[in-house]
């Protein structure tokens, strides 16, 4: 079986399916787990977002989008030359991964016509089946129903702690500027963590909202999740929020209870991780219930002065 991953999270399946060795191509943005990176790159961006902001990446989506239909390009010929069984893609989301119509169109003018697996996941459960969907396609299915299972058993501890605690007005924003709220599966996340999201509901789109709207909503946590960024970035980004107007009288920002997060690793990406991702929500809203908080690589907290360092 020699394998193309196409999507981030399938690299993070595939190996979390134990097959690791099957895959011979990968994304610009494949970085976990450590190593993938080494692999060919099939996938390469039209926008260098290292060097621009939040806002400069929205307009250029926006415009490649309206100009050219994809912000990615796939190098159909190195597809070819690594001659993949298995193409693990998805028709999700256009801004996140190549679209399924590029893959599809590139697959057709191989010589061998490998099989396509789209994913398309919108709620954690999805991600979960996409899990052993992708083991069985590998023919790892028993390894990785095991490991689903397992992740299945971590949720369930998280549920019963913070059963009967109260649940704080939680909002998640999935990106700074323009502010969007974090849909799909991140309000279910909020849910099994302990708190109850504001801005979208299980399964929805993320969309476009203002910080006005933000602010209306009064939170009492705000967790800043842009979506391809880490902590680090995140609150990098984060740094001229304190000058918006109202900003010092959110609830959230009185208490100190505003937060970034390794989206990659946890939030953004429909991977195993996320699970991990609802324990950090968990011990973010509840620390009572998890007496580890948040390590410094897991989340960021930010003073009410301002965009501070990173603390446990």
């Amino acid at each position: 079986m020699r394998v193309a991953s196409l999507l981030p999270s399938a690299t993070e399946m595939v190996h979390f399916a134990g097959a690791g060795e099957t895959l011979v191509g990968v994304t610009h943005e494949c970085d976990y787990p450590p190593g993938v990176e080494k692999l060919p790159r099939l996938i390469s961006s039209k926008i260098h977002a290292a060097t621009m902001t939040s806002a400069e990446i929205d307009t250029a989506i926006d415009r490649i989008l309206t100009d050219e239909g994809s912000i990615y390009a796939l190098d159909a010929k190195l597809l070819e030359d690594l001659a993949p069984d298995l193409v693990i893609t998805q028709g999700l989301c256009d801004v996140c991964a190549v679209s399924l119509n590029l893959v599809e169109q590139a697959v057709a003018g191989l010589k061998t016509r490998p099989e396509i697996l789209s994913l398309n996941p919108t709620s954690l459960g999805d991600v979960l089946e996409d899990a052993v969907c992708v083991g069985e396609a590998l023919g790892r299915s028993e390894v990785a129903r095991e490991k689903v299972s397992a992740l299945r058993e971590r949720l369930g501890r998280v549920e019963e702690a913070v059963a009967g605690l109260p649940r704080p007005r939680v909002g998640c924003i999935e990106w700074l500027d323009p502010p969007f709220s974090a849909g799909h599966w991140v309000p279910e996340m909020v849910r099994l963590a302990g708190g109850e999201e504001l801005f979208a509901g299980p399964g929805e789109m993320s969309a476009r909202i203002s910080w006005e709207e933000v602010f209306e909503a009064v939170p009492e946590t705000l967790v800043l999740m842009p979506c391809g960024f880490d902590a680090e970035r995140a609150r990098q980004e984060a740094r001229n929020l304190p000058e918006l107007p109202g900003w010092s009288e959110l609830p959230a920002v009185k208490s100190g209870r505003v937060w970034a997060v390794d989206a990659n690793a946890h939030f953004s990406r429909p991977a195993p991780r996320l699970v991990e991702g609802v324990e950090i929500l968990a011990r973010i809203l509840h620390p009572q219930a998890f007496p580890d908080a948040p390590r410094p690589e897991d989340a960021a907290r930010f003073p009410a002065s301002g965009m501070g360092r990173p603390s446990g």
